[in-house]
């Protein structure tokens, strides 16, 4: 059959039509939730890296393979149509989107597999106090904490297949560590050094020492990482280049993937702001005290105790009594697990020295395990929200509530027996906001870490961030390694009191009381999903998102 030239063009246009109804019948299948859900869980099973000889395979090659791949999930995602969605279906869209981006950014920006040693950190002794680890970590971390010894046999295969990974990812880090950031590298030797001691005192475990096969796997992941530290070691002397991502980087990930609408220079602005405060707040309030007697430090095992135990009653009490929030039935159980105990006075870093002068200030903080225990015992409807945010996105949510309930507390009457430990609180807003300032200074460039901790250690009232200089390089690399993240104490305190404003504004306009433990109530049910995302849905109103969050 013979086709004439003029009859081509007709059907090539067919043919084209064809596939637009093709795929609007596509995004009408997956326009869905239960779509966006599907997408979710082959979004998440995708992010795990394939496994390299045992490994979670972070290679360069592999990346650029997987790149397609990827980008075919993020074009599923972006073209789903979503505005005649629920709110909180279109928030936890956003949620996707969100980690779509991290995961891009990780690609072309922060390479922490690159860039930073701290990533091959493999084992971990204790529990995050929010839904994941602190900064970037690799996929196939042995969480020792997880494991009640002895071990049964299967929980020690599980232990034998998790110690198996660190041999072949450290021999793979030596491949993938290439990049020129001094600073993180230099810091990042000392955590692989960590690594190392604490295989040592693994392997000294009588459980492990009497099994043959546990201690022959922790001694080959003690060799692995003295072998990764001694060529980290040869390699520093030639790291000569910048850690942080700059302002622009900065402002693109705290938009994209944290979700937090500010810029750069807002972050500056708004923790300049809060540093002054929390020094004239506390001057002010030392006047206010200055006939009262100074708090007592406590000064043995049997002191702190009796303190801890008084100070875990009040904070609960205060909680229920003075009806802030829906005290749960595992509220005081989560809380006494980490009470902490005596420290001597020449081995408290800042947050011990507050504890040991009043300790409700730091439980406050400890709202932390409340919402982990939420997390357990309460797990969101939404598979979306259930699990961690990956990349650190919840830090606006849970860094920025445990940080603003020290003062919302404070204010609401928590300390109304003993005013000076108001005091505490404000010196607790001001370390934090002299840190987060120093953080930012350290990503824009304009300041090694070892200068933003100059910030970070001077700028805290009464010389407490001066008595333990391990505290300080901790939090400092911490937040060099997870852009915003060290800002995320004092915005996100920032967004939550935004957030309880317009909550409090929408009532008013309705006539209707404003209700602290509504507020609060309903923050909780919401997960651990950003602020930003949080008061949308609380309010109903997105104008204080910026126009690119859909």
């Amino acid at each position: 059959m013979k086709i004439s030239n003029s009859f081509i063009p007709f059907l090539i246009t067919i043919f084209i039509l064809s596939l637009g109804q093709h795929g609007m019948a596509q995004n009408k299948t997956t326009a869905t939730y239960d779509g966006l859900v599907q997408l979710f869980k082959e979004w998440r099973t995708f992010e795990k890296p394939p496994l390299r000889e045992g490994a979670p395979d972070y290679t360069a090659a592999t990346f650029e393979k997987r790149w397609p791949a990827f980008k075919d999930l993020q074009s599923r995602l972006l073209g789903m149509g979503i505005s005649d969605w629920p709110i909180a279906q279109q928030v936890d869209w956003n949620l996707v989107k969100a980690e779509m981006n991290g995961y891009d950014f990780n690609h072309r920006i922060l390479k922490p597999w690159a860039r930073d040693p701290a990533f091959y950190k493999s084992l971990w002794m204790d529990r995050s106090d929010v839904p994941a680890h602190e900064g970037p970590t690799h996929h196939a971390t042995t969480e020792l904490w997880t494991y009640d010894f002895p071990l049964d046999k299967a929980e020690k295969a599980r232990l034998l297949t998790d110690l198996s990974v660190i041999p072949p990812l450290n021999e793979q880090a030596k491949i993938n560590l290439n990049g020129n950031a001094k600073d993180l590298w230099i810091a990042g030797i000392r955590e692989i050094q960590f690594q190392r001691n604490d295989l040592e005192e693994l392997s000294e475990r009588a459980e492990i020492k009497n099994d043959r096969a546990l201690s022959k796997s922790v001694q080959n992941a003690i060799r692995s990482t003295q072998s990764l530290i001694d060529w980290l070691q040869k390699e520093a002397p030639s790291k000569t280049g910048p850690s942080g991502i700059g302002k622009e980087n900065y402002t693109w990930y705290l938009q994209n993937v944290h979700l937090v609408p500010l810029t750069w220079e807002d972050e500056v602005m708004i923790l300049k702001r809060e540093l002054a405060r929390a020094w004239s707040s506390l001057k002010l309030e030392e006047h206010k005290n200055r006939d009262l007697p100074q708090l007592k430090e406590a000064n043995s095992p049997e002191m702190y105790a009796e303190r801890a135990e008084k100070s875990t009653q009040s904070l609960l009490s205060f909680l229920e009594k003075d009806e802030i929030v829906t005290v749960k039935e595992y509220f005081e159980p989560a809380l006494r697990q980490h009470l902490g105990q005596y420290v001597p006075k020449e081995k408290q870093n800042f947050f011990w020295i507050i504890a040991h002068h009043d300790q409700r200030p730091l439980y406050s903080h400890f709202y932390h395990w409340f919402e982990l225990a939420r997390m357990d015992n309460e797990p969101h409807q939404s598979e979306i929200r259930r699990g961690a945010l990956l990349y650190n996105i919840f830090d606006s949510r849970n860094e920025g509530t445990a940080t603003a309930v020290e003062e919302m507390f404070m204010q609401a009457g928590l300390y109304e027996d003993n005013p000076r430990v108001k005091e505490l609180v404000y010196i607790m807003i001001a370390q934090r906001a002299a840190r987060g300032l120093g953080s930012l200074y350290a990503h824009a460039n304009e300041m090694s870490m070892e200068e933003a901790g100059g910030i970070h250690s001077e700028y805290t009232p009464r010389g407490w961030m001066k008595t333990e200089k391990e505290l300080l390089l901790f939090e400092q690399h911490l937040y060099l390694r997870q852009p915003g993240y060290g800002s995320s104490y004092i915005t996100g305190k920032y967004l939550l009191e935004n957030a309880m404003a317009e909550f409090a504004r929408m009532k008013e306009s309705k006539n209707e009381p404003f209700v602290l433990k509504e507020f609060f109530d309903r923050l909780n049910t919401m997960g651990n999903i950003p602020t930003s995302m949080g008061q949308w849905e609380m309010t109903g109103n997105k104008s204080h998102l910026l126009p690119k969050m859909k």
